[in-house]
């Protein structure tokens, strides 16, 4: 009875197409339209409007010189991309919650995707009155010390792709005047190598930026932490400065990262 009633809610064309990209695998890697349709189970003509979407949304490829399909680049981007996620997520839970422990403060580990950083761990600090963001949340880059500091890594090239236009896409506390300001704080935090920005994105908090680095010495996520003040009071600044540094290496250090010349 239960599964009946869950299968009310049932989408029938996503339904059809995930079972369509499941048929592809080691044995099935690049298939015609009719090899493939032999493979699932649904009307012919339903099967080629599905295989037409995918192909669309560029989750199939097709091969113009042999008439096949393969599983297209938004299926591996999907794969890669939350691998790696779990990965420094993985390696970096255990060390944010240290570095909650002795900094007193909510840590966090934050990756980009596109013009969005992305939340993928963070740990509480006790009693934190602070509204927390969760695991998923997105933030834009060129609003947050978190996307500034992950933008580094990004050619000039890259950077004008992402943001093509000379206006920023909001006017919002928290954002630059306009892309070349961006660009040149974007270029500032690279060569300082951390970011602490103060009531930069919202009112009363502020936050302390480092980079984690992979192997190919690429920044791969941030970790952060949350302080519960307009401004890092003087006599804890270089302490949690130096708590996020070090957290920061130590989760780079499992990635396969070389250690980096320490910043101050």
């Amino acid at each position: 009875m239960a599964e009946d009633q869950a299968c009310k809610y049932l989408i029938p064309g996503l339904d059809r197409g995930l079972h369509l990209l499941l048929a592809f695998s080691e044995q099935h890697k690049e298939m015609t339209f009719a090899e493939l349709h032999r493979l699932v189970d649904m009307p012919k003509a339903t099967a080629y409007r599905v295989v037409q979407t995918l192909e669309h949304l560029g989750f199939l490829e097709r091969n113009p010189r042999t008439n096949t399909f393969g599983l297209g680049i938004k299926v591996l981007r999907l794969g890669f991309e939350y691998i790696a996620s779990l990965d420094v997520a993985q390696a970096g839970q255990p060390v944010i919650e240290q570095l909650r422990d002795c900094s007193q403060c909510s840590s966090h580990l934050a990756i980009r995707d596109g013009r969005d950083v992305i939340y993928i761990a963070r740990v509480s600090a006790a009693g934190s009155q602070i509204n927390q963001v969760s695991v998923g949340t997105r933030l834009p880059v060129h609003r947050t010390s978190l996307g500034r500091m992950l933008l580094t890594s990004t050619s000039r090239e890259e950077f004008d792709n992402l943001f093509p236009d000379e206006k920023l896409p909001d006017e919002a506390l928290g954002t630059p005047a306009n892309r070349e300001a961006l660009w040149q704080m974007v270029q500032q935090d690279k060569a300082r190598g951390y970011v602490i920005g103060e009531s930069f994105f919202r009112h009363g908090i502020s936050s302390i930026v480092y980079p984690i680095f992979n192997r190919e010495q690429q920044v791969a996520a941030v970790v952060s932490i949350m302080v519960p003040s307009n401004e890092i009071p003087k006599e804890d600044r270089e302490r949690l400065r130096m708590e996020v540094r070090d957290a920061a290496e130590k989760i780079s250090g499992f990635l396969g990262a070389t250690p980096q010349a320490k910043v101050g």
